[in-house]
């Protein structure tokens, strides 16, 4: 399969045919490469659009992933979303992108030009629906991101962050996170410190498991951690402490 890199896309050959995923519906949007553009390489760290261009073009993440960020007057960085393989993203209203996009990591995306939708909605009757179906799943995740935000402790973000990131992944308990403590602080609205130390304090309560990678993070305790995200900071201690119950007279 031919790659096209940053700044030099090109449609491949019309045979192949692009599968664009939609898991909320369960279902593939098939698209042809003219419609789809091209696939396109982005450097860790590099641009692939930033707020105030025009908005050409809908990305779907194929390898990586992508952080979509505003940064504030003050120069402080708010990311609004982390976007990971099957994920659409640059979905926008108006004629500009309101949020910049890079790439955490070595990541590939598939292109979708806007001004194509015509084209497929005539040829694909279905294909509205399932274009809907991938708004309202970010529109959720934007609702559940506000109200992390504005309610949320500390304890009760990092639960939230990681449990939906799990559940992105098929419920995977393993998570090799792409992003960094400070990708995720600015993500959560905390600081570096506290990220790094409430990770640490779930840990001793072991809610989850910390490898010798940065990266990695295992969800020990996952009722637990559902019980703190919903905002019942009492219930982990009290489901540990059975644990370690159980576990003291199995061993007797």
């Amino acid at each position: 399969m031919q790659v096209i890199s940053h700044g030099q896309a090109a449609e491949l050959p019309v045979a192949n045919v692009f599968h664009l995923s939609d898991r909320l519906a369960g279902r593939d949007v098939s698209i042809t490469p003219k419609d789809a553009g091209a696939l396109r390489c982005f450097e860790r760290d590099e641009e692939i659009f930033g707020e105030g261009d025009p908005a050409d073009f809908l990305f779907e993440v194929v390898s990586g992933a992508v952080r979509t960020y505003k940064l504030l007057s003050d120069g402080r960085r708010q990311i609004d979303a982390f976007h990971i393989p099957g994920d659409i993203f640059g979905i926008e209203s108006g004629r500009e992108y309101r949020f910049s996009a890079e790439a955490i990591q070595e990541v590939t995306v598939r292109t979708i030009r806007r001004r194509s939708l015509d084209t497929l909605v005539r040829s694909d009757s279905d294909l509205p629906s399932r274009l809907v179906a991938a708004m309202a799943r970010s529109l959720e995740r934007a609702r559940d991101h506000m109200l992390l935000l504005g309610r949320k402790s500390a304890r009760e973000k990092i639960a939230s962050f990681l449990l939906g990131l799990a559940d992105r992944i098929n419920g995977e308990k393993t998570l090799e996170l792409p992003m960094s403590r400070a990708d995720m602080a600015d993500h959560l609205g905390l600081t570096i410190e506290t990220v790094s130390r409430t990770v640490t304090q779930l840990q001793r309560e072991k809610l989850i498991d910390l490898p010798s990678s940065r990266r990695v993070i295992i969800l020990r305790n996952v009722a637990a951690l559902r019980q703190l995200d919903a905002g019942d900071s009492e219930t982990p201690a009290r489901l540990n402490r059975h644990e370690g119950r159980r576990l003291s007279v199995a061993a007797y």
